[in-house]
């Protein structure tokens, strides 16, 4: 991208900026700037994370234990106009593991790097009526991750450079539309160019229309990603297009859930791929009391030259919590996965308490290759704004795998406070 380029787009964020408050400045009368001032509230988040990672065929396993503190305020409004700022930092309490900007790759990789830098900077306006419009670099996360996140289980989330506006003006639908040009990513501005680059630049628009029906949340969407940087992660610049409908009934004591997904997608913008791949997905979960049992099939295709992807992605809710899938493989991947859940209140003097286990069963989408299985075990609690949580993740290769894929075990212990 030339100078022009990058001028052009900074200044029409500036242009947006201005349009926004002065949309505001004749619905609120001056005084309000103290009683923005006055709502004003600090913004605080403290995890302690130890990461253990035990990975064929490394000799040594990775032991991260790491700190990551954010630190922001938020003011009240002041010509229907919000200001939300947050720095993030993330420090290494011990450095056996690769970070992937430390230079240690004898060990295994565990994607939390130090680093500091600003998480959120942004302005969030309601002038227009049953609509918000936000500004600036920010949170995004659309339905459930599974196109778009903030990859929070990372100690350095992923945030967006972006224009993003809701409007609720019709009953029942949600209509979210997003101008984004740059993804700061969970490898931090330190990282280096390629698959762990610190950020990815580039011409986005994320569309996303959801209708709240009487059989669940129906939502249509259009996904048009592209990126600069060659050559990665332009390959992964796409076009999806999909629908996802996701609801629950109850009948007595019990309770049906189900989540049903699919999309096409193909090659976008400079992408020198030419390809086309569908994803699909379903799930059905079942309720009782305290106890949930589930299943469900998940499908991302694959030509043999690229498989199906979701760079923007909070990758870690799926394939399993070892993290073995997080690039799509090109013959694409067939997860098929059951899950077992608990969660009861006022235990042991918890607020809250819940246990989870998830088995995969993992093929190539084309070819029917075995990927192997895995099994995911987390119990959790919390205690007023602490959350103390202990996670396993067991991947099996099954020997047939693709070299890429080894047996890898990991196991983390946290704690984290919130305010």
């Amino acid at each position: 991208m030339d100078d022009n380029q990058r001028f052009g787009r900074g200044r029409a964020l500036r242009c947006a900026v201005t349009l926004l408050l002065a949309g505001g400045s004749t619905l609120v009368m001056a005084d309000s700037l103290p009683e923005a001032i006055a709502a004003s509230h600090p913004l605080l988040d403290a995890r302690l994370r130890f990461e253990h990672v035990d990975q064929a065929p490394f000799v040594d396993d990775a032991a991260a234990l790491t700190l990551r503190t954010r630190l922001g305020l938020e003011t009240g409004k002041a010509w229907n106009t919000s200001l939300l700022v947050e720095g993030e930092a993330t420090i290494a309490l011990s450095d056996a593991y690769n970070s992937t900007t430390n230079g240690r790759t004898r060990y295994p990789v565990v994607a939390d790097p130090e680093n500091v830098e600003l998480d959120r900077l942004q302005l969030t306006n309601t002038s227009i009526a049953d609509t918000t419009i936000t500004l600036g670099r920010q949170r995004i996360v659309l339905d459930d991750h599974r196109f778009v996140g903030n990859v929070g289980w990372r100690q350095n989330e992923q945030t967006f450079d972006a224009l993003r506006v809701v409007n609720r003006s019709l009953p029942k639908i949600v209509v979210d539309v997003t101008y984004l040009d740059q993804v700061h990513r969970v490898f931090g501005k330190d990282g280096a160019p390629g698959p762990n680059d610190g950020s990815f630049h580039g011409d986005s628009v994320l569309a996303n229309v959801a209708w709240l029906s009487p059989v669940g949340r129906l939502t249509g969407f259009a996904y048009l990603v592209s990126f600069d940087e060659r050559p990665f992660p332009v390959r992964d610049s796409s076009q999806t297009y999909g629908v996802r409908l996701a609801g629950d009934r109850a009948a007595g004591t019990l309770r049906l859930g189900y989540v049903a997904s699919w999309a096409h997608q193909s090659d976008y913008e400079a992408n020198p791929l030419r390809y086309e791949a569908d994803y699909w997905l379903g799930e059905l979960t079942l309720g009782w009391r305290a106890f949930s049992v589930g299943a469900g099939v998940e499908l991302l295709g694959g030509d043999g030259a690229k498989g199906f992807t979701t760079p923007l992605a909070t990758l870690h809710r799926f394939q399993g919590w070892a993290d073995k899938f997080l690039a799509t493989p090109v013959d694409g991947i067939d997860d098929r996965y059951v899950n077992l859940g608990w969660q009861a209140k006022g235990i042991a003097g918890a607020d809250t308490v819940g246990f989870q286990a998830t088995w995969h069963d993992y093929r190539s989408e084309r070819l029917a290759i075995d990927y192997g299985s895995e099994l995911d075990l987390q119990l959790q609690a919390k205690v007023r704004r602490v959350t103390g949580a202990l996670k396993y993740a067991a991947y099996d290769a099954a020997g047939t795998t693709p070299a890429p894929l080894q047996d890898t075990d990991k196991l983390w212990l946290q704690l984290e406070f919130a305010y």
